[in-house]
């Protein structure tokens, strides 16, 4: 379930999904309630803590830059506030890590501190991402946070096409989300930031013997754009604010287009402009 090395082909069609954010009404909570204030505890910015929160959820929920990798996420936050003048510490050894690696995780991480003498940078983005990880178990799991209609149309499609989680969200919390809002019957793997990025994990995927126009990407973020087309295959966006309605857009019409291969061009052209300009 949480590699695709156990992933086998049985349906023409394959459907890549986000998570957090797509599926799941939990992306706001985790930035608000685990990301931002770990990072104020762990880096001490209590004395900017409010102009740090609102850059945190600028960077990370309300711009084109959302759904950031956790670490790349951490960077920019940074790099953002002092560009405006303010006095924070520096992450240029958690920045270079960032670049250089093909995994950003938390396992990643801690090979990078073995291999690198001067890692104090690195021991705190590695001790903040567990801080986060043991937030977010916290966090109450109401089946209320799935989007209406989710249920109901991944159990529609999962008949026409194979499912698969491409989410860069820690692995465990997404086994365990999918669990306990039982949709994880639906798919045929889950993977999180520790199976690569998602634009891998999508060329993986597809490398099973997918068409690219009977691949398709559903994500609420740019990154899950970027991720599509860089593999050249097809992308339905989940609109911040708008999730349910995009779901029961997806139902009522988007699903029949992509299966009879007419979602490509001028349909698809469309709610692309109108996602872009929603995160502009």
């Amino acid at each position: 379930m949480n590699a695709i090395g156990n992933f086998i082909k049985e349906n023409e069609y394959l459907i890549c999904i986000d998570s957090d954010g797509s599926v799941i009404d939990t992306m706001t909570e985790k930035h608000k309630k685990a990301f931002g204030p770990e990072a104020v505890k762990v880096w001490q910015l209590e004395e900017i803590e409010e102009d740090f929160l609102k850059k945190w959820n600028k960077v990370n929920l309300y711009s084109h830059s959302r759904g950031i990798n956790r670490f790349q996420g951490l960077v920019k936050t940074f790099n953002d506030l002092r560009a405006e003048g303010y006095g924070l510490p520096g992450l240029d050894q958690i920045e270079k890590w960032t670049v250089e690696s093909s995994e950003l995780s938390n396992p990643a991480l801690s090979r990078a501190i073995k291999n690198t003498e001067n890692n104090q940078q690195l021991k705190l983005a590695l001790n903040w991402s567990r801080q986060v990880n043991q937030e977010i178990s916290k966090l109450e799991k109401d089946s209320t946070k799935v989007f209406a209609g989710v249920k109901k149309i991944l159990a529609e499609i999962s008949a026409e096409a194979d499912l698969a989680v491409v989410s860069s969200a820690n692995q465990e919390a997404l086994l365990d989300e999918w669990a306990s809002y039982d949709l994880k019957q639906h798919v045929k793997v889950i993977l999180g930031q520790e199976a690569g990025s998602k634009a891998d994990n999508i060329r993986d995927l597809k490398a099973e013997g997918y068409d690219q126009n009977k691949t398709l990407m559903i994500g609420d973020a740019p990154g899950d754009l970027r991720a599509a087309q860089k593999n050249n295959v097809l992308f339905y966006p989940i609109m911040p604010c708008e999730e349910a309605e995009s779901w029961q857009k997806f139902a009522e019409e988007a699903a029949a287009k992509f299966f009879s291969g007419d979602y490509q061009g001028k349909y698809e052209e469309n709610l692309i402009k109108k996602f872009n300009f929603i995160l502009k």
